[in-house]
Parts: C-alpha cells; structure tokens; sequence
C-alpha cells in the first residue's frame, strides 16, 4: 500500500523544494528514490541523517530507496556549499567506506527482506571508472550548455568570492558527473526521484534536465531544508569535532548527551525530523513540556529515541546512568561498569594526574593520594581536614583516614575518581 510521503515530510518540516508533480507521481505506484552519501569517511554523522531519516520515510510510504554511495563524485569534491575541494580517495579506501557505511544504514533501511521495495546501495564509482574522457563529453557533456551550468548557485557563489583559489575544472563538472548518475539510474533501474538537501537542488536538478533531454524521460527532485541550531552555531558539531555514528569515533553517552543539551526550540523541531514518533505523540509532547519546560520532556524523549535508533536500547541505559553519575546518587559499581571512553567523556575536563602502578599495588595511603602523589590538595593538612570534614570520597564512596587504594580500587583496571564535595572531581591514571 502507498502512503503519501510528501504529506508526511511536509508536516516534519523536511520539505524545502520539490518539483510539480513529484506528490502525484508517488501516489500512482511504486517509485524509486535515491539519496547521494559522500564517502569520504566509514562512519555517518548526524548531519547525514535528515538523507536516512528521508529514505526511510520514503520506505515506509511503500517505495524502494536507494542509497547512492559516491564513489566518483568523492573522487572528484562537490563545490556546493564549499569553499575548497575535498581530499580525493582511492579505491581501496572506497569499498571499505562503502561496506562501513551500509552496515549503519542497514539499522535504518530493510536491505535484505524479499520485499519488493527491500532497499539497495549503489556505488556510482562502478559506472564512471570505465568511461572515458572523450565518451563522457560527448555522450554526456553535449546535452548541457555552458550557460546552464554557469547559472547554477553553487557554481556562482564560488566564482563570486573573493577567494583566490578560484573553482577547477574537475569541481565544475561536478554537476555532470551527479545528474549522470540520475540519468544511468533512471536506465538501469526506472529511478525516477533524486532527494537531497537544499543546496544540492542545482545539481539534482542538471539530473532531471538530462533525463529529460537524452532520454525524453521525466525525472523528480525534492529537497530537505539545511539543519540548522537557533543559537547560530552548526549542527552536528560540538568542539570536539562531528557527532559521528560510530561508537569508536563517538560514545553512546556523547551521543546521547549532544541531544540531551539541545534548545527547546531546536528539540521541537528535532523530534519531528529524527524520530518516527507520530504526529500525535509529538503534538502531546510539546504540550507537556511547554506546561514545564524546566523538565526537558522534548529532550529526554528525543535523545531517548534516536540513541535507541543509531545504538541499542542496552547503550541508552548505560548513557543514562552515565549521565546520572555526575547528578545522582551512583556507586562505585555502577564507575566500574562503564567503559574507559565513556568513563573519559563523563569526567572529560576533569584534572587528571598519573600514578606509579607499584604504588597502588602496595596500597596507597589516602592522604598521599590526595596531596603529596595526587596533587588533588595542596597539603598533607588540607587533605586531613577534608577526611576530617567527611567530604572525601573515592569512587564515589566515602573514605576515612586510614583508607588505603589498592588494585581492587581501580576502574578499567587504570582510574580512580577522587571527590571532594559534591562537584569538585580528580581523576588518578595509573601507569
């Protein structure tokens, strides 16, 4: 059954453009759509997930998406929106990209159901490697003039700046080689949709134009809006660089506390593009926590549901209890659950000092922790008036004066968190 996917992005607000025509000819049948995923990497971040999120609704609606990896176009660099080129990748670094990249979408997108609609993923370095130059501008090149391709945004901004570099030649042609993709997947496989962000419709659109002039065909485009943060700053990156979905590159609790953090304006508007919460269910959402917004209703949910989504229902409650570390009333066995990366990300700013691994293997004394070896204190006097005060803790557990750290102490076999008060931390390596 098809459902109305313009309909259902519309009230998401992930429309910004589509062409006339493009809602009726998916309401007809079952239509082909792809996206364009840059290569450049073998992990997604969240600034690609407006395209999954996308294809995903497209399935959903019935259809069958294609995730075009861009295997040529990666080789070549993409001038819109950019003001330098991108570093160009070999083959080799292609493929593993492209097996990365597909096992995360396989967590968004039905790949391997008998489905008629199952998703599939396309590399277009597999139909550009064996065309030639000379085939390539005159089977290709000849349809589109100059004009129409100096008229394109993308192409006018980078000409119009005062940047000395100036636009190459391969950069230029970027348009031709993307609206051949369009056009060999609309041979090949009856594609008749390219979707993407906003400042890709000048490219998309060369596409259609293509369809239209080689092959007397009628090809669609659609457009999300850029995601962008009311505060002005960019979405998806924090100082730490992108929030990527790959645990190796960034934790389940870095993920999910990037969400956590986000403005009430910014999470209304998430929750209805990074969740597949229905309209309803977001509708009740953002009535509760306009009622108390001191709660963050909007920002739980979305941060609960789109770590769930990318990671696991098990990684969102370990985030949580994570978080609830530095604010609840957590144990020394709930330290020593977490891993060394998302113990490094709850504590990340906190003083770090290095102790000797034969220190603690014939224990060591608690005052010397604190002052002398740790430096937490500036005083042997200082840390006795401390465990005096009963403020001390290690591990989140209260500590005497006679306490001594041993190996048994240790957390991932190497830190040890040391406290006083409630917000004042120091971490212990050991080496």
């Amino acid at each position: 059954m098809i459902k109305n996917f313009v309909e259902e992005l519309t009230w998401r607000g992930m429309i910004q453009d589509s062409m006339p025509g493009t809602e009726e000819h998916l309401m007809e049948a079952m239509r082909l759509a792809y996206v364009g995923i840059d290569p450049t990497a073998d992990s997604l971040h969240i600034g690609h997930l407006v395209g999954v999120m996308g294809l995903k609704h497209f399935q959903l609606a019935g259809h069958k998406p294609v995730a075009l990896v861009g295997g040529a176009t990666g080789m070549i660099g993409d001038p819109s929106g950019k003001s330098s080129e991108r570093n160009l990748l070999d083959e080799k670094t292609l493929r593993h990209n492209q097996d990365a990249l597909k096992e995360q979408l396989s967590r968004f997108l039905d790949f391997d159901s008998d489905a008629d609609n199952a998703a599939i993923i396309v590399n277009n370095y597999d139909w550009m490697k064996n065309f030639s130059f000379l085939e390539f501008i005159r089977d290709v090149g000849k349809h589109i003039t100059v004009n129409y391709m100096m008229a394109k945004d993308s192409v006018k901004k980078r000409l119009s700046s005062e940047s000395s570099v100036g636009m190459s030649f391969t950069e230029f042609t970027y348009q031709l080689v993307q609206g051949y993709d369009f056009l060999h997947l609309y041979r090949d496989k009856q594609c008749t949709l390219q979707m993407g962000g906003s400042d890709q419709w000048g490219n998309i659109t060369t596409g259609t134009e293509l369809v239209r002039r080689i092959e007397s065909g009628k090809g669609y485009a659609l457009t999300w809006p850029l995601i962008t943060k009311a505060d002005g700053t960019k979405f998806g990156k924090t100082e730490g660089g992108n929030i990527w979905l790959d645990t190796e590159r960034t934790s389940p609790y870095k993920f999910y506390q990037y969400w956590l953090n986000t403005s009430d304006v910014d999470a209304e508007k998430y929750i209805k593009i990074f969740t597949f919460l229905t309209r309803e269910e977001i509708e009740g959402l953002i009535v509760e926590h306009n009622v108390a917004p001191h709660l963050r209703v909007l920002q739980k949910r979305l941060a609960e549901e789109i770590t769930t989504m990318v990671h696991s229902k098990d990684d969102l409650d370990n985030a949580i209890k994570a978080s609830e570390i530095l604010f609840g009333n957590s144990t020394g066995d709930d330290l020593k659950k977490l891993n060394e990366q998302t113990f490094l990300d709850v504590f990340d700013g906190v003083p770090l000092t290095e102790i000797a691994r034969a220190d603690i293997d014939s224990g060591l004394d608690i005052i010397a922790a604190l002052a002398e070896k740790g430096g937490f204190l500036k005083s042997n006097g200082e840390a006795r008036r401390a465990l005096k005060e009963n403020s001390i803790s290690v591990n989140k557990e209260k500590v005497k004066d006679d306490f001594s750290i041993t190996s048994a102490d240790l957390i991932n076999n190497k830190f040890v968190l040391l406290q006083r008060g409630k917000k004042n931390y120091f971490i212990l390596r050991i080496v």
